[in-house]
């Protein structure tokens, strides 16, 4: 049985398409690499870079876990929300220590 969906889940969802659509048509290793790239920048690239990055992974995982979340349930539920709070945490910590 399916639970209805909010307008807002919807309505993200609708505007989400073509972009999902678009990185399910390109190569298999695009996302993956895309997110290897943010990682990176975030951790070895100076501040000024290596913080959007981390932010701008953040964001990408969270639309991504957004997108999945009704699919999924229990530990893969926590672990998203867990990563995308670590990654969150690391960025401010590098913000904070300079």
């Amino acid at each position: 049985m399916s639970t209805p969906s909010s307008p807002l889940r919807q309505r993200i969802t609708k505007v989400s398409y073509p972009y999902v659509a678009k990185l399910h048509a390109a190569p298999k290793l695009t996302l993956p690499g895309i997110t290897l790239v943010l990682a990176l920048a975030g951790v070895f690239a100076p501040v000024a870079v290596g913080v959007p990055a981390l932010l701008l992974l953040a964001l990408l995982l969270g639309w991504l876990a957004f997108l999945s979340w009704p699919a999924v349930s229990g530990a893969p539920k926590f672990l998203r929300i867990f990563s995308i709070l670590i990654i969150v945490l690391f960025a401010v910590s590098r913000l904070a220590n300079g």
